[in-house]
């Protein structure tokens, strides 16, 4: 299918990645020794799925959007190491063998897409991911102490993040508002809060109104028992003393 003659979807922030050398960059950030299962969500016309094929043992391609999805099902029609989804990548559970998750996510799922592939399923987590995403979002997540916010702290509670590069807006067609980073994030063993649940509901209890101090939305009793300044804001806290607090 001509790219030329495609009309993308708004809704499904569609903004296909056209530049082979920022393919490259992902690729290297990736560090595949082909004996990897890969995750790709979107993959749009197959430019990243392409190299991806080559450089691994099996590549799982999700694409929501079905005319791009029979387009994709003809061009590697041949390639026995490729399984082809159509299907929302929400509702797709992630493979249970190790796996890493490279993909140019659409803009508008950034969040819950990383929700799904990392706090809901954090005893199934990727060995790394490697993610083309808009470059203030690739900002959001590697924020430290005191710019916390609580899409870091979702993924930095199981992993370390780091931006590779920027890449510019016109590297995509159509050309979208904004500029865009490749991130990528190592999932190493740590030991994690004893209850997932109730750590995730006090930071979001936290984060609930940025801008008042701790002691106006979290138990003064608690806080002191911390030894946690009631007068500090969640964004200064850190991970391990949000743990502190269960």
């Amino acid at each position: 299918m001509d790219i030329k003659k495609f009309h993308p979807r708004k809704s499904l922030g569609q903004n296909f990645l056209i530049n082979p050398r920022v393919v490259q960059k992902i690729i290297e950030a990736a560090d595949l020794k082909g004996i990897e299962t890969v995750v790709e969500v979107g993959p749009g016309f197959g430019i990243l799925t392409k190299t991806l094929l080559a450089c691994a043992r099996r590549v799982i391609a999700i694409e929501k959007d079905r005319t791009l999805y029979l387009s994709l099902r003809g061009s590697f029609s041949e390639q026995s190491n490729l399984k082809l989804i159509h299907a929302d990548a929400l509702k797709v559970p992630p493979p249970k063998e190790p796996y890493c998750l490279v993909a140019n996510i659409p803009y508008s799922i950034t969040s819950p897409l990383l929700d799904h592939f990392i706090r809901e399923n954090p005893k199934n987590l990727p060995k790394r991911a490697v993610l083309l995403v808009q470059k203030e979002v690739a900002q959001k997540i590697c924020a430290k102490p005191p710019r916390m916010n609580v899409l870091a702290l979702h993924v930095q509670t199981f992993g370390s993040p780091r931006i590779i590069a920027t890449v510019s807006r016109n590297n995509f067609k159509p050309v979208p508002k904004v500029d865009s980073a490749i991130i990528k994030i190592e999932f190493q063993k740590k030991e994690l809060p004893t209850n997932l649940d109730e750590f995730f509901r006090l930071i979001h209890k936290g984060f609930s109104q940025k801008r008042k101090m701790l002691r106006n939305l979290l138990s003064p009793e608690l806080l002191k028992k911390t030894g946690i300044e009631e007068t500090r804001r969640a964004e200064t806290l850190t991970i391990e003393e949000w743990n502190m607090l269960l």
